[in-house]
């Protein structure tokens, strides 16, 4: 709780200083139980109120419209990058269902094997594909809170292969690992060739372009 108030953006009283101690119990919950199953961290937190109580206040704490990523995320995923920006930081961008009938993109940091959450954006729908327009402005909202000294690598899979969002990675200054298809065709001076004209493909096979 100290090191919360410390990176706090303002002076935490009042109601600010109530939801700023529910969010550490919900990361010592998480921590503790290494689950984001809300009954699992109650069982980490520890005070004289029912389970049922601690529950009942995180949930509350999600759907407070005061809770806000300006205020409750950004002042500690920015702390976080100032550290580790001093050596080079893989960022990995994924898109995954979660909970109905929705789907959120998420760039998270890499850290002792864990991916870290940095920035994402949700939307309504099923498994599948977003546009890159999308994966675009998710790299926009990355470059506002990443150091501008810092060395990044973004990863992707086949899914982040567009030449618009490349870009994008390569005006920021960044370096990229993005899968892709065997099938792709490139274009040098007005050429189109594929990975096949250049080299025969196999397994754990590398070569440069």
């Amino acid at each position: 709780m100290a090191i919360l108030k410390q990176l706090s953006p303002k002076e935490p009283t009042g109601n600010y200083a109530r939801r700023l101690t529910t969010l550490a119990y919900l990361i010592a919950g998480t921590i503790g139980s290494k689950s984001c199953q809300l009954p699992s961290l109650a069982t980490k937190v520890v005070d004289d109120r029912h389970a049922d109580s601690k529950i009942k206040t995180f949930y509350r704490w999600f759907k407070n419209k005061n809770v806000t990523d300006d205020c409750y995320f950004l002042p500690y995923a920015q702390a976080l990058l100032s550290v580790l920006c001093v050596h080079p930081i893989a960022i990995v961008i994924d898109g995954s269902v979660v909970a109905r009938n929705c789907i959120t993109l998420m760039a998270s940091i890499v850290y002792k094997n864990r991916a870290l959450p940095l920035c994402w954006l949700v939307f309504t729908g099923s498994k599948g594909h977003l546009k890159e327009s999308v994966h675009i402005e998710l790299v926009n909202r990355l470059k506002a809170i990443i150091p501008q000294q810092a060395e990044v690598v973004i990863l992707g899979d086949g899914e982040f292969d567009g030449s618009n969002l490349i870009t994008t990675i390569k005006q920021n200054g960044w370096s990229f690992v993005l899968r892709t298809s065997k099938n792709r065709m490139l274009i040098e001076r007005d050429d189109s060739f594929s990975f096949r004209n250049v080299c025969p493909l196999h397994q754990e096979e590398y070569f440069w372009i």
